[in-house]
């Protein structure tokens, strides 16, 4: 794959020296180069023998171009000199094609993905330890592109990683010395779902995943988004299930999602008892809004009598992660159900 990426680019393309500082064949007929905001000039290659000089046009986009030959040279102006390249013999037929991407890399700002201002571009969960996640953004209302390149790897200094994408666009494989990792973007666009296919939950974490997603706009501008973490890290419980078992017992159940056996993976929960006129759980999100009560080995509780509801989250006690969002019981509620909260 490497000598194959390597030779590609060599008989594809000539770089000036001074500008675009990099340049990466990011797919075959995919090239993304990138740029530091002076002028610099790309040097496109129709055919490895060409024909006669005057025999090859070029288009830009489908737009006919002036230049004739071989050799297309591309103006490179701040983030311009993007866009769909062609070459065409003298009876109009497709020769060769390139797709060139600008990113600039003379900014840590990005301008396609929206920064929440208690946040990262990216935003990495996982419900278990089972080693799949989610990673999710937010598009600039004015820049909504695609994702046009992943990479998922656990780090190691021994090994690259290596990834491919089918032939619909949506699903990538990535594969290193250390790590095989399968991502499929969602349809609409806003995440991305990731396996670790030789993850083992029951062992230690001794390598953090590396997680980059490339999103490009209509205007063939590319901006380049990294998360590192550990599943221990961004793991989140999904929601526990609550029933009231009569007048003051309640019970909950683990996640069906969360990894098993319980008793290896245990989990703690916060309990919120909410008594006077508030029947919901949205005022918790504030500190000191309320008092809990924790408990880690039961899933049982008796509650006061002139408890209204009550609020239940859930989280690994063995991480420092996350707590899960909020479940809500109303004590009105006659429904049962059977819960197991055993492994």
């Amino acid at each position: 794959m490497k000598l194959f990426v390597f030779s590609f680019v060599c008989a594809f393309l000539h770089v000036t020296r001074q500008n675009p500082t990099q340049r990466w064949s990011m797919k075959p007929h995919v090239l993304l180069v990138g740029v530091d905001g002076t002028l610099g000039q790309l040097s496109l290659s129709c055919l490895e023998r060409p024909q006669e000089e005057g025999d090859i046009s070029w288009r830009k986009n489908g737009e006919e171009e002036a230049q004739r030959g071989n050799t297309y040279l591309i103006e490179l102006r701040e983030l311009l000199g993007g866009g769909n390249y062609t070459c065409h013999g003298e009876d109009g037929s497709l020769l060769n094609h390139t797709e060139v991407l600008i990113q600039d890399n003379a900014t840590n700002e990005g301008i396609i993905l929206v920064k929440p201002k208690d946040g990262d571009y990216l935003h990495c969960a996982a419900q278990n330890h089972n080693g799949e996640f989610r990673c999710s953004w937010r598009w600039h209302s004015q820049r909504v592109g695609k994702v046009a390149f992943i990479k998922a790897w656990r780090f190691s200094h021994d090994s690259d990683v290596e990834c491919s994408v089918d032939g619909g666009g949506q699903r990538w494989t990535c594969s290193s010395g250390q790590s095989d990792f399968g991502c499929s973007v969602d349809a609409d666009g806003l995440g991305i779902l990731c396996v670790d296919q030789r993850r083992c939950p029951s062992a230690e974490e001794r390598r953090m995943i590396h997680f980059t997603v490339y999103v490009r706009t209509k205007d063939f501008l590319v901006e380049s988004y990294s998360k590192y973490f550990y599943l221990s890290q961004i793991v989140k419980p999904d929601k526990v299930t609550i029933r009231k078992v009569n007048a003051t017992l309640i019970e909950w159940s683990y996640p069906s999602s969360w990894s098993s056996p319980y008793s290896y993976f245990p989990l703690t929960f916060q309990i919120a008892q909410l008594t006077g006129r508030r029947k919901t759980c949205a005022h918790l999100s504030r500190p000191k809004a309320f008092k809990t009560s924790t408990v880690h080995s039961t899933c049982r509780l008796e509650v006061k009598r002139r408890v209204k509801a009550v609020c239940i989250r859930a989280k690994d006690v063995l991480c420092d992660s996350q707590w899960s969002d909020w479940s809500l019981l109303s004590l009105r509620s006659n429904k049962k159900n059977k819960l197991n909260c055993q492994n």
